[in-house]
């Protein structure tokens, strides 16, 4: 008797597209910018310690970037969503980043929509 379904654990999430894959290399890429350069700003303007802006800036610039790497499997994608809730979170440091941050996780969500709707469209 055969089963066409997956076996259980083997499900995927999130249908990974080039163009989704290419979207949101694109919006993680210019994110880890955006988030590095929080580091100096914190420092000089906020006064925050330099460890604690160091791990935070450098640390969500390194792990878009990690993120941008692992893009071909659904679960980066999860981790995608961590660093966008991340760089909100980083708007504790400096308080831009709570508006800078929504606007990237805007553009997340934008990048896996579309490229989803697009690729779907010209499949057909």
């Amino acid at each position: 008797m055969s089963d066409d379904r997956p076996p259980e654990g083997k499900r995927e999430m999130i249908t990974v597209t080039p163009g989704m894959r290419r979207l949101c290399a694109s919006v993680l890429g210019m994110e880890a910018i955006v988030v590095g350069l929080i580091t100096p700003v914190a420092i000089n303007v906020q006064g925050v310690e330099p460890p604690v802006a160091v791990t935070v800036g450098i640390g969500l610039a390194i792990l878009c970037v990690l993120v941008i790497g692992m893009l071909k499997r659904p679960l980066a994608y999860i981790a995608g969503s961590v660093v966008q809730v991340l760089a909100i979170a980083s708007g504790f440091l400096v308080p831009t980043m709570f508006f800078l941050g929504v606007i990237f996780a805007a553009l997340w969500i934008t990048a896996i929509f579309v490229a989803r709707r697009v690729e779907g469209v010209t499949s057909r």
